[in-house]
């Protein structure tokens, strides 16, 4: 299946080389995660693979990735035939075999590109799908308190733009533009309520809310002023749910 990511897996590569990534949203993402080791993690919507390979590296006994981008597919397991770390990575839908399978599901920006309510269920679903029962998913969406406008991301690497007033499924426009790369692509806001209804129609319990921290070599390297424009407003947050069946 063709998608708006086929063309690329360098951009989101060297991203995650950038000040942003290194000291911002990888650290905040590994913390929320905790500790990964013996758990069965699927990476849902993994791209180029680059929190897939962070999920191996970090202990979790099984790490796959899966997206319906052949191209980001195509990218991740080039990767792995070249340093082969044991992560196993799938494009298309979630085979049946692996339903219940999971202990934790990981979507970093997922739950943006789905375009509808129907859309959003569907990838809810999915993910509860893939999950055993007391499985964690850990989520980033675009934050429910992003306003266009608010402050410049442009230091940080990339700019969103969308249309107020904000609703469910409104277009957001994000532009990746750094070290010689300029791409865009568009995902989509949903409101809080809805991703909370969402997620407890799908067989979630409440969800868990937190936004990304800067670590404190990122403050060191940078300075706290460089951080404060996206801590005052940052451009995602992180979703911590458990699916209902399980020890709570």
């Amino acid at each position: 299946m063709t998608s708006q990511f086929d063309t690329l897996p360098s951009t989101y590569e060297d991203f995650t080389g950038t000040a942003f990534r290194t000291h911002l949203e990888t650290p905040s993402v590994l913390t929320a995660l905790g500790d990964l080791h013996g758990m069965r993690v699927l990476d849902l919507g993994c791209g180029s693979g680059v929190y897939t390979r962070l999920l191996k590296q970090h202990g979790a006994a099984q790490a796959t990735g899966l997206d319906i981008s052949a191209g980001m597919i195509s990218h991740a397991r080039a990767q792995e035939a070249a340093d082969s770390i044991g992560v196993d990575y799938l494009d298309g839908p979630l085979p049946d075999h692996l339903a219940g399978t999971f202990d934790l599901v990981l979507g970093v920006y997922v739950l943006p590109y789905a375009t509808t309510p129907t859309e959003l269920r569907e990838l809810c679903g999915t993910v509860a799908t893939a999950l055993r029962p007391g499985g964690r998913f850990v989520t980033l969406p675009v934050h429910p308190g992003f306003r266009p406008d608010a402050v410049s991301y442009a230091r940080y690497g990339f700019t969103l733009a969308a249309a107020e007033p904000l609703a469910d499924a409104s277009p957001v426009t994000l532009h990746l533009r750094f070290d010689g790369h300029d791409d865009t692509v568009t995902a989509r806001y949903w409101t809080r309520a809805t991703l909370d209804a969402t997620l407890r129609r799908t067989g979630f319990a409440p969800p868990r809310w937190s936004d990304p921290t800067v670590t404190g070599q990122g403050i060191t390297a940078h300075g706290a002023d460089y951080w404060h424009d996206y801590l005052s407003h940052p451009h995602t947050a992180i979703i911590d749910c458990t699916k209902e069946g399980g020890d709570l």
